[in-house]
């Protein structure tokens, strides 16, 4: 059994479609049965809903009186059905495209403790046509929390979210977790989450202020000794740049204050160097470029479209003892430099080689082995566009 878990405030309208898209899912009997609990985050008109999905899944809202954040999922999880072995953790303005995700949970792995969708963004005024983006941030063993499935027992056992992130990074402090305890995270595109991205309570300023400091808790919890400095120093940079850019300097500075009040109350639980190796991305990074070698010698490579962890690339490149381009028409191979699946995937198919033209070869850091071809299901029909949507924290996860 599963059970769909969705924190809401004031999203009446976000709320219904999602609730509209579950129902139409298919039959979830190979999972066991499901039921949707809905955490109202004391939201000022108490959330009303129907007792069950149009597929007769019922549903329970659980009022909470005062706003939570992401650990009302912890509410959820402790309520939910004692036989549900799934949390599939949705926010209120997302929601799953199809089934693909009762395959990808039936086939799980014991060992793996989250499974993390592919998570889309809707088609906008202007792109019809284009290929679908996706939501930027997560790592190949760190999903987003708006399109995840974890094990209840495990997600239980860790705590579940620690209620003092409020929001955002809080899913790489789970994950951290996660990874310790022994699980895997694994990302599963037949998992495939449409994200509406509601605009509705997101202040761009707030985002960054949370960005910086609870990013800055992660790297001083998690990063071993000799690599915390260097991780905080990551993170205040990079947030940084993305508040100028943003024109969020005020928030950035906020953030970056409560961080350095709190960091000596961070509990140190450094990640030994192969777990923290996962967690970054950086194992991922040389199984996959190696993969790609040993099907074919990748030569001369320059590393393009540099994002998320583009360190762990470039460094899963240099001890490989791979010659780099210095301009990347001179390679024989494109790495992509990014370790985001969202980022990554738009990358590979904004890259997709012209037929007829001259072209590099084309590889993925993690996702697939090597792309000389990207494959990706342009056929799907996405939603039509939802008003009233924020853009402009697409590319700063």
């Amino acid at each position: 059994m599963i059970s769909f878990v969705i924190p809401t405030r004031d999203r009446p309208e976000q709320l219904a479609q999602t609730l509209a898209a579950l129902g139409r899912l298919g039959p979830l009997a190979a999972l066991g049965g499901a039921e949707v609990l809905i955490v109202d985050n004391a939201s000022v008109t108490p959330v009303l809903t129907e007792a069950t999905l149009n597929s007769g899944v019922p549903i329970r809202v659980i009022r909470r009186e005062i706003n939570q954040g992401a650990a009302a999922r912890n509410t959820a999880a402790w309520q939910a059905d004692p036989a549900s072995r799934w949390l599939v953790m949705l926010d209120d303005d997302s929601q799953p495209i199809d089934d693909g995700f009762v395959a990808a949970l039936s086939e799980a792995p014991c060992d793996v403790g989250a499974v993390a969708a592919e998570i889309l963004l809707p088609t906008l005024p202007g792109e019809e046509g284009q290929p679908p983006r996706h939501e930027a941030g997560g790592l190949p063993e760190v999903f987003i929390g708006c399109g995840v499935a974890i094990r209840r027992d495990a997600f239980l056992k860790l705590g579940g979210y620690d209620p003092a992130f409020d929001y955002y990074a809080e899913e790489y402090d789970l994950s951290a977790k996660l990874l310790l305890a022994g699980y895997r995270v694994v990302f599963d595109r037949r998992f495939r989450v449409l994200h509406s991205k509601a605009a509705n309570h997101r202040r761009f300023s707030l985002i960054i202020r949370r960005l910086v400091r609870n990013n800055g808790w992660v790297a001083q919890r998690y990063a071993p000794d000799e690599m915390r400095t260097a991780e905080l120093h990551e993170v205040v940079s990079r947030y940084a740049s993305i508040a100028f850019r943003e024109k969020v300097l005020g928030g950035y500075c906020l953030g970056l204050g409560e961080l350095v009040c709190s960091l000596g109350r961070q509990v140190r639980c450094p990640m030994p160097g192969p777990f923290f190796d996962r967690f970054t991305g950086l194992e991922h990074a040389r199984r996959g470029l190696l993969a790609a070698h040993q099907i074919a010698p990748l030569g001369r490579v320059a590393v393009v479209d540099p994002g998320k962890n583009a360190w762990a690339v470039a460094r899963a490149v240099a001890e490989m003892g791979l010659h780099l381009a210095a301009d990347p028409r001179d390679a024989e191979t494109l790495v992509i430099g990014t370790l985001s699946p969202g980022p990554l995937l738009d990358a590979l198919i904004r890259r997709a080689p012209q037929s007829g033209r001259p072209r590099a070869r084309l590889v993925s850091p993690w996702i697939g082995a090597t792309m000389d071809y990207p494959v990706y299901p342009l056929s799907t029909i996405m939603p039509r566009p939802v008003a009233g949507l924020s853009t402009s924290f697409h590319q700063a996860a």
